[in-house]
């Protein structure tokens, strides 16, 4: 389903794509499809959505068929109260859209809760994923990790359910800290993360997620078990030194689980490398 309806906030030079929807029981997931070839799956984390990847869709649609999804919550897909926002959930969401897709020789791009959730989707069809390109997220349980603990008891308690709520705190300030070059993320570019949430009440996937980060360990752990039906699939590990979120130390882990892919270390930028390096990133892709 197509629908060219855009908010007043979206840029359209920035962002030229048209809007496609598929429709779930509980709403509206978008997402952008543009170019032919072999598709490029994106999948983003919170509070990212398909903006985040323009620039390398705008690149690589000229060779590739981009596919770029917007969870239930964020970007312009609907933002539902009814709606567990879950990642599990969200995980079965992505599958039913890629299935109906009928897509082979995927090459997926994945980072932050996309990397879980995205990884989710590689496990269970092996047999149609070509390659995955990994930036900075993660695939398993860090209940006994003390940052993680900290930060996903904090901005998933009370008092981080409120400043998310409220202030559309995540968006604001957590995406501020997280970029490693602070003039890529200009005020014009940083209002396409936070008018996605235009009220308290369009922000409920936001601060379930952090939650999740310790709530969620089993199923994240269930997918580490299954690292190996990925060991022939990724292909490249890229990676932002300045990072709050994931760090040396988890880079280290997808080192040693996936020996023979290619690292690319980003040592001035943070968290999103779709919107800080596309066309590095762009490059990797095609050169693989």
């Amino acid at each position: 389903m197509k629908n060219t309806t855009r908010p007043i906030w979206l840029d359209e030079n920035e962002y030229p794509f048209a809007s496609n929807f598929f429709s779930t029981p509980y709403g509206n997931i978008h997402y952008v499809d543009e170019g032919t070839g072999d598709p490029i799956v994106f999948v983003p984390g919170n509070p990212s959505w398909s903006f985040e990847a323009r620039n390398m869709i705008k690149i690589l649609s000229k060779q590739y068929r981009c596919i770029a999804v917007d969870h239930l919550g964020f970007g312009l897909s609907d933002k539902p109260l009814d709606f567990s926002y879950l990642p599990q959930e969200h995980a079965k969401n992505l599958e039913a859209l890629l299935e109906s897709l009928n897509l082979e020789r995927i090459t997926m791009v994945v980072g932050d809760w996309g990397g879980p959730i995205g990884l989710s989707y590689a496990i269970r069809h092996p047999e149609k994923i070509k390659s995955i390109i990994i930036t900075n997220t993660w695939l398993w349980s860090v209940k006994n990790d003390l940052y993680y603990q900290g930060f996903s008891g904090f901005m998933g308690g009370p008092i981080g359910r409120w400043l998310i709520r409220r202030q559309n705190f995540f968006a604001q300030t957590v995406v501020s800290m997280a970029i490693g070059d602070k003039s890529k993320l200009t005020p014009h570019i940083h209002k396409h993360y936070l008018e996605q949430f235009s009220n308290p009440e369009e922000r409920k996937g936001n601060w379930v997620f952090p939650k999740q980060i310790i709530g969620a360990s089993d199923w994240l752990e269930s997918l580490w078990n299954q690292r190996s039906l990925l060991n022939d699939k990724v292909a490249v590990i890229a990676w932002g030194a300045k990072d709050i979120a994931f760090r040396e130390k988890e880079l280290k882990t997808w080192m040693s689980a996936f020996p023979k892919a290619s690292v690319m270390r980003f040592p001035n930028s943070g968290h999103f490398i779709p919107e800080e390096n596309p066309s590095e990133l762009a490059d990797a892709i095609r050169n693989i």
